[in-house]
């Protein structure tokens, strides 16, 4: 099965010259995405005005603070895929056990084949660990990946995100100063007196998709963090010490996982931060168990409870998974939901050829595919539509930083402060002893 990547480039080359064969048949949310990111990094330049770049974010509108990556020198604009392989390798022979390179589920194929670890955020910032004798941690992820790799990692490695654009549009829906004052008003509108059995009004917990700044806000007020896997746990572990829990920035993963734990819709206001009071009176905040933020990912934004009627429509008995960080109504509507992890080892227990149809990012899908030929996998949505940012890595960004190191160079470092790194540390292994 070809990569994501090639599909992208055999089908936005196809539509150009208004062929079509069976091999390009489908269709792609962008024909930018056959473009190289640099191209990108080069119009945001120009035009001083960050975005994320083609894909599923390419509608969100990105924070003045988003990072910006430099042009990528030409010499790695121009290479051939099979010049850059070949530097690539190069460059890992020569760095050996000095630097380790971690690859996102999500990344595209052509990333992942030079990667040391392939898993989630949570994962791959626990790989990090496992190599400490690493001077360096080339993270092919996001930004909030690299922070809490840089947060957990020993003080003299250095962590890398080989191209800086690749943020993520759901952690940049909740700021530090936003949710500052959000805390601000529950405050003054619940007080700060624990109950009659010592819980505290409210609980922050930030999802690992948030920014190291978020996590330190946790850390401070008595918060934690939480994964896909794990949110469960957490939010059990929230209850036991508070009589509610504010939830950012993903409003879906809070309310799929506090639904499943039986609270009601009624007690999950969703907080709008550029609204009074979240948009809500106070009677709604003060019966609310769940406050949830009003962020999402545009990447299982995109499923809908129609794909999911259209699968079972022309594939009887198919099993439908998804990611929870999809729509409630496309949750509800499936056979099971869950963690990237989750889905692997859903897909990975079938003993009988099954057809699964998977609701998450369509670079993990393809690869699951491909791993597992005995069954018949495809992603829910039709239209090839990769996460934005995950997707302005390329690996002429990996040669680029890969080659900087053997020249003894660091490019694109990404350090966490002290005053917030230790905080958001706090938070962090809070998150790891509530193991689900």
């Amino acid at each position: 099965m070809s990569s994501v990547n090639t599909a992208i480039q055999l089908i936005t080359r196809e539509q150009a010259t208004g062929q079509a064969t069976a091999a390009a048949a489908g269709s792609t949310c962008s024909p930018a995405l056959a473009r190289g990111p640099w191209d990108f990094d080069a119009a945001e330049a120009r035009a001083g005005v960050p975005a994320y770049g083609p894909g599923a974010s390419a509608a969100d509108a990105a924070p003045a603070s988003t990072p910006r990556q430099g042009q990528l020198p030409e010499e790695y604009r121009l290479a051939t895929d099979a010049e850059l392989d070949t530097r690539i390798r190069a460059a890992k022979a020569a760095l050996g056990d000095r630097a380790v390179i971690l690859g996102h589920f999500y990344q595209r194929d052509e990333v992942v084949e030079y990667a040391d670890f392939v898993g989630d955020s949570f994962q791959l910032a626990n790989a990090a660990l496992t190599r400490p004798e690493a001077e360096a941690i080339i993270f092919c992820g996001v930004h909030f990946m690299a922070e809490t790799a840089d947060i957990l990692s020993g003080p003299e490695q250095a962590v890398i995100l080989p191209n800086l654009a690749a943020g993520c549009s759901m952690a940049d829906m909740a700021d530090v100063d936003s949710v500052t004052e959000c805390w601000e008003q529950l405050e003054e509108l619940f007080g700060t007196e624990p109950d009659a059995d010592g819980r505290v009004p409210v609980i922050p917990v930030t999802y690992m998709n948030s920014s190291a700044a978020l996590k330190g806000f946790c850390g401070e007020h008595g918060g934690i963090v939480c994964t896909s896997s794990n949110a469960a746990t957490v939010l059990e572990w929230a209850f036991e010490r508070g009589q509610r829990v504010l939830f950012f920035p993903d409003q879906h993963l809070g309310r799929n996982t506090a639904k499943a734990m039986g609270v009601p819709l009624e007690q999950m206001p969703l907080w709008n931060p550029r609204q009074d009071l979240g948009g809500n009176d106070e009677q709604v905040l003060l019966d609310s168990r769940v406050i949830l933020w009003h962020g999402f990912c545009s990447v299982h934004k995109r499923f809908t409870v129609a794909q999911i009627e259209k699968a079972r429509a022309e594939y009887p008995g198919v099993r439908v998974i998804v990611h929870p960080e999809c729509p409630m109504p496309v949750v509800d509507a499936a056979d099971a939901a869950g963690s990237t992890d989750f889905i692997r080892k859903a897909i990975a227990a079938a003993t009988e050829p099954t057809v699964f149809a998977v609701g998450t990012e369509i670079n993990l899908v393809n690869r699951l595919a491909a791993e597992n030929p005995q069954h018949t996998i495809f992603c829910l949505d039709p239209v090839i539509c990769p996460c934005s940012t995950m997707y302005r890595i390329h690996p002429g960004y990996l040669a680029w930083v890969l080659e900087a190191l053997v020249r003894g160079e660091v490019v694109n470092r990404i350090t966490v402060a002290d005053d917030v790194a230790a905080p958001a540390r706090i938070a962090l292994e809070r998150m790891l002893a509530a193991r689900p």
